[in-house]
């Protein structure tokens, strides 16, 4: 079965390691992640970032008993689990395709994961306009037209450039 978990960022190995002990093997951990350039004192760099920020999935076929879950409860690194896990199985595994099909070969998912068809607003997260803010002119299908202060271009929604709505 599939959970929804909260945790602690910082203490995420031993949260690991505690499934590890109580489960006897680690459950499947689904984590997306971006990858994306960001200019920092005169130098690219890249970084990395959870997409469900502090929430990971995992699978393991004992967290369908209520008992194993609740030991769970205590883990060190663990806040706490999403209710209704149970009753929403078939949205997390669609979820989990969706984010597969927006995979790259890399395992980062792509700016076609983010799907912002009526987004008027948005700021650049990579690229050589990282932190600026630009107003969405006209949508035109597979790319948009945009208003970077005074200067208008267009991008293609599969660029390589990562942005997201504001």
């Amino acid at each position: 079965m599939w959970v929804v978990i909260k945790y602690k960022k910082n203490e995420f190995s031993f949260l690991k390691n505690g499934f590890k002990k109580t489960l006897g093997e680690l459950p499947i951990i689904f984590r997306p992640k971006i990858k994306y350039q960001k200019f920092i004192r005169n130098k690219f760099h890249f970084i990395e970032n959870d997409i469900l920020g502090d929430y990971i999935i995992c699978y393991h076929e004992k967290f369908k008993n209520s008992k194993i879950l609740s030991l769970l409860t205590n883990l060190k690194g663990l806040k706490y689990f999403l209710k209704d896990s149970i009753s929403n199985q078939k949205e997390i595994i669609n979820f989990i395709n969706y984010c597969k099909t927006n995979q790259g070969s890399d395992g980062y998912i792509h700016q076609s994961f983010f799907n912002f068809s009526n987004m008027s607003k948005g700021i650049f997260m990579s690229g050589p306009f990282t932190n600026m803010f630009f107003k969405v002119i006209e949508n035109q299908g597979n790319k948009i037209k945009i208003l970077i202060g005074n200067m208008t271009t267009t991008i293609t929604k599969n660029s390589n450039y990562l942005y997201r709505p504001v």
